[in-house]
């Protein structure tokens, strides 16, 4: 068994000169970055007071499950004689939260659409984005379904 270490650094840049004396007196602004990497602007969902034109936790945890699926796929592809030309996914996320303010996501569905070289291939497409699921590391840890709708 292979182990695999992730370092993120995730840095607070909302202290708006008072901290957090108050819930209204800061900015959710923060960053997430790794060493050698350009840094991400983040923020809160705009329903938690976040600034939306800023990437949340949310939306980033949404498309790391969509990016870890993509990348199983275009390899089981390679591996297969698929030739993908164009990927697009346009994932979605549903969480709930709860009365006490805490919550969970409840799914996940992808949606991509895969164009390949030759139609004789969309066959293969279908079986092989299953595949990516079960090999899909994110998808793998989470606790709620993944559906995967094709187009």
């Amino acid at each position: 068994m292979h182990k695999h270490h992730y370092k993120t650094i995730t840095r607070w840049t909302g202290n708006l000169g008072s901290g957090t004396a108050s819930y209204r007196s800061y900015d959710r602004s923060h960053t997430v970055s790794v060493e050698h990497k350009p840094p991400i602007l983040c923020s809160s969902d705009p329903a938690f007071r976040g600034d939306a034109s800023k990437y949340n936790p949310e939306e980033l945890f949404v498309a790391s499950v969509s990016a870890c699926h993509m990348l199983w796929f275009l390899h089981l592809c390679a591996v297969a004689g698929v030739t993908v030309l164009e990927y697009t996914d346009h994932a979605e996320g549903v969480m709930e939260e709860t009365a006490e303010g805490s919550g969970r996501f409840k799914q996940i569905t992808l949606k991509p659409a895969v164009n390949v070289l030759h139609s004789d291939m969309l066959g293969k497409v279908k079986a092989l984005h299953e595949e990516a699921h079960k090999y899909c590391f994110i998808a793998n840890s989470c606790n709620f379904p993944i559906d995967i709708v094709c187009y």
